[in-house]
């Protein structure tokens, strides 16, 4: 259940409108292509587990030994600053969908009700942010699956009715499947790439199980079954029920749409306060993972800052740690207080550089270690074509965000990669 309330968040809920805007019907192409990506990355760093003689500790356990110390540290760092980046951007979506409902309310003091919130829950014992996320995470997933049932219902209909030409035609409106070609695929990467974050994290749990022969192919076949079932499957419903050029220029979650399109009373109240809920899910998540993973680096740390958060409490949590990573969500509040609704879709720009610097490290490393070893020409090429694409992603990246992002990102990566000392 943590896995799943990393993964699926405020990139589906609420960004989905986005990409749809960017690409048209064709932004299904981008959560295929950017699923296929994941996949492949996601293969090479099964590999390098399946040869390793011991268990690694971290992304940079994993990678270090094909890249290097330094490029390893850059990485942890760097999935770290991701994190927190996706914690506030989910309570930025957060408040975009409270503030639908008490439009007097500004949006930065829901983000502050947010971060008390996640705090709370956090330090006050394992237990209780265990019972908050699992029925979390349940509640999202049911909504999904619901949705699916209800789109399939409603699409059913209309081809019996209209038949399949005509019950089936949305997609072919307002310019056909790819009304701004390639380059709306490329520019609709940005969130789908966002939506994806979090599903790396498999890369670290596969590191650590007690038989990888048998739990990677299997956390792969759960990975590409989660992609489609959670992403494509929705998405085209959308593009199906609806216009995308509806679905670009409303202000509605698509989730909410499907639930008030058929007519129960207050069901898109209802599905609007479970998305809520959802993306809470994922800052609950977020903490809980991220709290460990920035003890498990300063824990050796004797003075400073790194010694200060590597401590524990009397109940053996590390309660520095958790305060400090949910404290940035109080860094969330500043910037929502400063940028309003626009800080969703900035922070949202950010997490994909951080997202795709992650991903071509983990394919780097899975290069190196094709090189090294006796693998097909085909497992090369696929990586070599991944490499590649991400590059043009990358650049697609560059020319769509504003400035002032790309440059936060450049110092993020920067201070990540400069911080490195040599043990």
């Amino acid at each position: 259940m943590l896995s799943l309330g990393g993964a699926i968040g405020a990139g589906l809920f609420a960004g989905s409108g986005t990409a749809i805007a960017a690409a048209g019907p064709s932004v299904m192409l981008a959560y295929i292509l950017a699923g296929l990506i994941l996949f492949v990355v996601i293969y090479g760093v099964g590999q390098i587990v399946l040869q390793q003689q011991e268990k690694s500790v971290g992304m940079s356990g994993l990678i270090a030994p094909f890249v290097g110390e330094r490029l390893g540290h850059f990485t942890d760092w760097v999935y770290w600053a991701d994190s927190m980046a996706v914690m506030v951007a989910e309570a930025a979506a957060i408040a975009q969908f409270l503030h639908a409902w008490w439009p007097m309310v500004p949006n930065w003091i829901f983000v502050l009700v947010v971060a008390i919130l996640a705090l709370g829950i956090n330090l006050y014992s394992v237990r209780a942010f265990a019972e908050t996320e699992y029925w979390l995470a349940i509640a999202k997933i049911a909504v999904i699956i619901l949705l699916i049932i209800l789109g399939f219902w409603f699409l059913m209909t209309q081809i019996l009715q209209l038949g399949i030409a005509n019950g089936l035609n949305q997609m072919n409106t307002y310019g056909g499947f790819m009304p701004h070609g390639m380059s709306g695929v490329f520019a609709a990467m940005l969130m789908v790439i966002y939506s994806y974050g979090g599903s790396e994290m498999i890369a670290l749990t596969i590191s650590e199980v007690e038989n990888p022969k048998k739990a990677i192919p299997k956390a792969i076949r759960g990975l590409m079954l989660r992609i489609v079932s959670f992403y494509v499957i929705p998405i085209f419903i959308f593009l199906e029920l609806f216009s995308w050029k509806f679905l670009s220029t409303t202000k509605a979650s698509p989730f909410v749409l499907i639930f008030d399109k058929f007519g129960i009373p207050y069901a898109a109240v209802l599905v609007n306060f479970v998305i809520v809920l959802a993306l809470f899910s994922v800052i609950n998540s977020m903490i809980y993972a991220t709290s460990r993973s920035l003890y498990a680096r300063v824990q050796n740390t004797q003075h400073g800052l790194g010694g200060y958060l590597g401590k524990l409490s009397k109940h053996q949590a590390p309660i520095r740690a958790i305060a400090f990573c949910a404290g940035v969500l109080f860094i969330g509040v500043i910037l929502s207080y400063i940028f309003g609704n626009r800080l969703f879709s900035y922070m949202a720009g950010s997490i994909s550089y951080t997202v795709l610097m992650t991903w071509l490290m983990l394919l780097i490393a899975s290069l190196v270690f094709y090189y090294r070893t006796k693998v097909s020409l085909l497992k090369k090429g696929m990586a070599w074509l991944t490499l590649i694409v991400l590059l043009i992603v990358g650049y697609n990246l560059v020319i769509s965000n504003p400035w002032g992002i790309t440059i936060f990102a450049i110092v993020v990566g920067l201070i990540s990669f400069l911080s490195f000392r040599k043990k």
